[in-house]
């Protein structure tokens, strides 16, 4: 019987994409993105946290091209600026080195002083509470798939007809993997690394074939599943992204 926890994981697994697990991770982003843009942000405890955390430069990004809730995007960054101000003024106040005179000798201290309050804006920039319950969700996502591998056979079937995982997701897989005993690893592994050896060989005859077809002798010839074999390839090597062609025109 399906539990509720398995309801994204078996559906992503359904779907027809280059990555499941990417697939979850795109959900998930949307999720939090809307729940940041909702009535999440009239909450104090929520407030408090993106007043200092901010967004990351991409998540910034999707909350701008989002038309959930203009007004309240407005809000978080009128209330996150003033934060930011309050927190490296103080800092930037101290910032500016007396200059060197006849009578003052050089002091390098100065340079150390930089160093450190560039260090600090740095760290607040990093800050993202969108990837970090993303991060979050991604754990549990793999933990059910790996319940679900084990203990759901309808699920190992999936599994074992997935084409191909990501190169980062690829690596969370085997992570997680790392944590099995043997036998249930080398089960596991046995079905991840032949999907991953038949899809990588499949992906490059793909992109050879795509270069191929700009000699003039080959002009004629068809295409096959090579035309959109560069944007797979770049799904494969680096996770799906909005900007790869034909991701962007959905």
């Amino acid at each position: 019987m399906e539990k509720i926890y398995t309801i994204p994981v078996n559906e992503a697994y359904s779907s027809p994409c280059d990555c499941p697990i990417c697939k979850l991770h795109s959900l998930s982003e949307q999720k939090y993105i809307e729940y940041y843009l909702g009535p999440s942000l009239m909450e104090p405890d929520t407030r408090i946290l993106t007043n200092k955390t901010g967004f990351c430069q991409h998540h910034f990004g999707m909350l701008n091209k989002s038309d959930i809730n203009r007004l309240g995007l407005g809000l978080i960054l009128h209330t996150h600026l003033l934060n930011i101000n309050d927190d490296l003024s103080k800092d930037l106040a101290t910032a500016v080195p007396d200059k060197a005179g006849l009578f003052k000798g050089k002091n390098s201290d100065y340079k150390s002083k930089l160093i450190s309050i560039a260090d600090h804006i740095d760290s607040r920039v990093d800050m993202c509470p969108v990837c970090d319950k993303i991060n979050d969700s991604m754990k549990h996502y793999v933990e059910v798939i790996f319940w679900m591998f084990k203990h759901d056979d309808s699920f190992k079937a999936k599994f074992a007809d997935t084409k191909s995982y990501c190169l980062p997701h690829l690596a969370l897989l085997l992570r997680e993997a790392s944590k099995l005993s043997q036998n249930d690893a080398a089960d596991f592994l046995s079905v991840l690394t032949s999907n991953f050896y038949s899809s990588t060989s499949e992906l490059i005859k793909d992109v050879e074939w795509f270069t191929l077809k700009f000699d003039y002798r080959n002009t004629d010839k068809p295409w096959g599943n090579s035309k959109n074999s560069i944007q797979r390839a770049m799904r494969f090597l680096s996770g799906d992204c909005k900007e790869f062609d034909e991701q962007g025109k959905k």
